[in-house]
C-alpha cells in the first residue's frame, strides 16, 4: 500500500516463516537523473529500544531518496508488529535477508547497499548475501556478535564495507574501531566529528557519507 507521500508499507516473510513489518520509498523522477541505487536500512538494538523509527534510521530513510536511492526500513523480529522474538543478532540475519529480497523486487537498481546503525549495524556485517555491492555500519559496537561471525570481513569478503564511527561513540570510538578491524579488506573508517553514538545533529552527514559510498560503488 503507498500513501500520498510515496511511502509504501509492506510486509515481509522471512526464510523461518515470520512477517515483519516494513516501509520503503523510492525516488521520485526528479531525482533519477541522479545517484540511483538501493539501501537496506537495519535498526539499533530490539532490547534498547531499537526500531525503524529511531533517528538515523529514520533520517536515512527520508534523505536517501531524494539523493536517488530507493530505501527499505523493517522492524527486526519481536519489534513493532513484527513477530517473533529476539534472535541474538543471529536470527536477525533472516529477517535483513528478507528485506533485501523485498527491496531488489521493488527497486532494482544497482548499486544495492546494506547499512545499519548500532546493533543493525554488526548483524549486517554478518550478512553476505551474494546480491549485495557493499556494506555501510554506522557506528558499530562490533561486539554484538564475536568478529569471526562478521563475514563481510571475516570472510575476506572484497566487496566494500565502510564504518561510520562518531569521534565520540560511547561504546567503540574510531581508534578502537581501526584497531578491531586492521585485518579487515576493502574497509574504510569514517570519523564523524563531535559526535557520539547517537547522532544527533549530524544525520544530513551520514546521509552524504552513504550516498557518496553509493556512488562511489557505481564508477
Amino acid at each position: 500500500m503507498t500513501d500520498d507521500s510515496g511511502l509504501q508499507r509492506l510486509r515481509l516473510t522471512t526464510a523461518d516463516g515470520l512477517q515483519l513489518e516494513a516501509e520503503a520509498r523510492l525516488p521520485e523522477p526528479p531525482e533519477l537523473d541522479g545517484i540511483t541505487g538501493a539501501v537496506v536500512l537495519a535498526h539499533p538494538h530490539p532490547q534498547q529500544g531499537g526500531s525503524m523509527a529511531s533517528l538515523v534510521t529514520s533520517e536515512l530513510f527520508r534523505l536517501l531518496p531524494q539523493r536517488g536511492l530507493g530505501v527499505l526500513r523493517f522492524n527486526f523480529r519481536g519489534v513493532g508488529s513484527s513477530e517473533g522474538t529476539y534472535g541474538e543478532g543471529r536470527a536477525e540475519r533472516n529477517d535483513i535477508v528478507a528485506a533485501i529480497d523485498a527491496l531488489v523486487e521493488l527497486w532494482p537498481a544497482r548499486p544495492l547497499v546494506l547499512c545499519g546503525w548500532s546493533f543493525g549495524g554488526d548483524t549486517s556485517l554478518s550478512v553476505v548475501d551474494p546480491r549485495l555491492d557493499g556494506w555501510v555500519a554506522i557506528a558499530p559496537p562490533l561486539r554484538i556478535l564475536p568478529l569471526d561471525e562478521l563475514r563481510a570481513a571475516a570472510g575476506l569478503d572484497r566487496r566494500p564495507k565502510l564504518l561510520i564511527v562518531p569521534e565520540h561513540d560511547q561504546f567503540r570510538n574510531p581508534a578502537a574501531a581501526a584497531e578491531a578491524t586492521a585485518d579487515w579488506v576493502d574497509t574504510r573508517i569514517e570519523a564523524v566529528a563531535g559526535a557520539d553514538h547517537f547522532l544527533v545533529g549530524r544525520t544530513e552527514k551520514v546521509a552524504a557519507l552513504v550516498s557518496g559510498f553509493a556512488a562511489e560503488l557505481r564508477r
